[in-house]
């Protein structure tokens, strides 16, 4: 642990390790990820009051052992003030204790830390409800509707008074892949979508949930099929269209408790706009409009989704494809709403500008779709550019992937 330690001083004179709620923090970044792992460690150093430890260049070995003999001391043996106690056996490179803050930029990054824990944590909780659910309508299992209703209902609540944070999450934090985050992805979509177009509070749940259960009929289909990156065989591409009418059919079961919306959600969201789509009806037919706001919002986050055997799509070259696809594959008023409300470059986009600076979107502009509100990250963090405002001599150059060439600056995101 020592020689880590040692080794981690190469590029920094001091070490700050804190607990922000129930998560480890390094610096000013949350490490949600690192903090399911170590949740037993969390509680057992939030139980003895430690909320930070820090350590400088020159920590020793016997400064380290003193460390870890006062953390595993019993609870009734701990001394009033650790800190102190440290100071008294001769540690001057190791400081422990609660976290005090009285800068006003720290206290305001605590702050932001502690929300984005807050909406994380709610992002997390509703992918095991969703989860849940699904499993429950796979085995063929009664539904836990009113826990299910519940928990959109909180996601919805937080897309009303800070949508920007949990969109966040749907278009940046797409290193915290897991089996169920596109369908939540999907309906966290839909719902800021539909809210955004007027809908009730009630239709906006109805439309959440429908989302939710759209994609269900394609965890009956091969995993080898869904996953395999080399080009389909008609009999394999046969079945994956199938997921639509197979999902109907499991979602009809479940009609007393989840209503017919989600069954014409699955059975539509691949028809298309112009019904070229999947599956072919012997009838005119004109997709709900639920599933065409599904619809929009299901290739949306597939665009945005990064595969090990694909990069992630700039923004622009998402936006270029489904404009392509408009008053064919969707509907055209909709899909211009749909940009002018999520906008090209979507709340958590990391950016490099003309003039070599780096920033991230803050704010979409609903009359300028193509240039958002931005707050440059480096070399000098903090300016906040309506790009609206700069008459052309300040543009967006490139798109940075969070996970390859902006991996550096996610933790300012």
């Amino acid at each position: 642990a020592h020689q880590d330690l040692l080794a981690a001083f190469a590029d920094t004179s001091e070490i700050v390790i804190g607990i922000v709620g129930d998560e480890l923090a390094w610096g000013k970044e949350v490490l949600f990820d690192l903090s399911k792992s170590l949740k037993p460690m969390i509680v057992y150093l939030k139980s003895r009051g430690v909320e930070r430890i820090s350590f400088t260049r020159n920590v020793s070995f016997e400064e380290l052992k003193k460390l870890v003999e006062l953390l595993v001391l019993p609870k009734d043996k701990l001394p009033d003030d650790p800190d102190q106690y440290l100071s008294g056996l001769g540690v001057r490179n190791i400081s422990i204790g609660k976290i005090h803050v009285e800068n006003e930029d720290v206290q305001a990054s605590m702050k932001s830390a502690l929300e984005a824990v807050d909406y994380m944590n709610l992002y997390n909780d509703s992918l095991e409800n969703v989860s849940k659910s699904i499993d429950s309508i796979l085995n063929n299992k009664d539904l836990d509707h009113v826990s299910l209703r519940f928990g959109m209902s909180n996601v919805m609540e937080s897309l009303t008074s800070r949508y920007q944070e949990l969109l966040k999450l749907t278009t940046v934090k797409r290193y915290d892949m897991t089996t169920f985050v596109h369908i939540l992805n999907v309906s966290i979509l839909s719902m800021f979508f539909s809210s955004k177009l007027g809908f009730s509070r009630d239709d906006v749940l109805d439309i959440g949930t429908a989302a939710l259960f759209h994609d269900i009929g394609k965890l009956s289909i091969s995993r080898s099929i869904i996953r395999k990156e080399s080009k389909l065989t008609e009999a394999e591409f046969a079945a994956i269209k199938s997921h639509t009418v197979l999902g109907a059919e499991i979602l009809l079961r479940y009609s007393e408790t989840l209503g017919v919306l989600p069954v014409l959600v699955s059975f539509e969201h691949h028809m298309k706009y112009d019904r070229s789509g999947y599956p072919k009806l012997p009838f005119e037919h004109t997709p709900h409009l639920a599933s065409m706001i599904v619809a929009i919002c299901d290739v949306y986050d597939a665009l945005l989704a990064r595969r090990s055997y694909k990069a992630s799509y700039a923004p622009l070259v998402i936006y270029d494809i489904m404009i392509d696809d408009k008053g064919k594959g969707f509907h055209p008023q909709l899909l211009d709403r749909f940009f002018r409300f999520m906008g090209v470059w979507p709340i958590g986009t990391l950016i490099a500008l003309n003039d070599s600076r780096i920033a991230v979107v803050r704010k979409t502009n609903e009359d300028e779709i193509f240039l958002p509100v931005i707050e440059v990250l480096h070399p000098d963090k903090g300016e906040t550019i309506d790009l609206r405002t700069t008459h052309g001599k300040i543009w967006i150059e490139n798109f940075l992937d969070p996970v390859h060439e902006g991996k550096d600056y996610v933790e300012f995101i």
